[in-house]
């Protein structure tokens, strides 16, 4: 399954219980379309004692989302931004989807090339 973000992307819930919560993108599993955010979606797991953990216990951990639920955050704006994959003039990337920027911050109308053909 293709994905609109990244590991380590800066993103932002859209809906469900924990809408409009941002936090950096942990784990991305494209089998089931899930992610993992750090501090976002907190659950309990019940552990069995171990050597590593011999009083066992709960365990607070971050569960997984959909990846239809999140979106690519934007500080400039402070809101989640819909992105999308363009590809121009040899070079391609993330741009968001209505001011079309780059996700690194250059705009792409403004991408000079060295003209090739001397």
């Amino acid at each position: 399954m293709k994905t609109h973000i990244r590991k380590n992307d800066l993103v932002q819930v859209i809906s469900g219980d924990h809408r409009g919560a941002r936090g950096k993108v942990m784990r991305i599993d494209t089998d089931r379309g899930t992610v993992v955010i750090e501090g976002v979606n907190l659950v309990f797991r019940h552990v069995r004692p171990t050597r590593k953990n011999p009083q066992g216990g709960r365990v607070q951990k971050e569960a997984a989302i959909h990846l239809s639920n999140v979106l690519l955050y934007d500080s400039a704006s402070g809101r989640g931004k819909r992105t999308r994959y363009d590809v121009t003039m040899n070079d391609a990337g993330r741009i968001t989807a209505k001011t079309r920027m780059t996700v690194g911050g250059t705009v792409i109308n403004v991408i000079t090339r060295p003209d090739k053909s001397k």
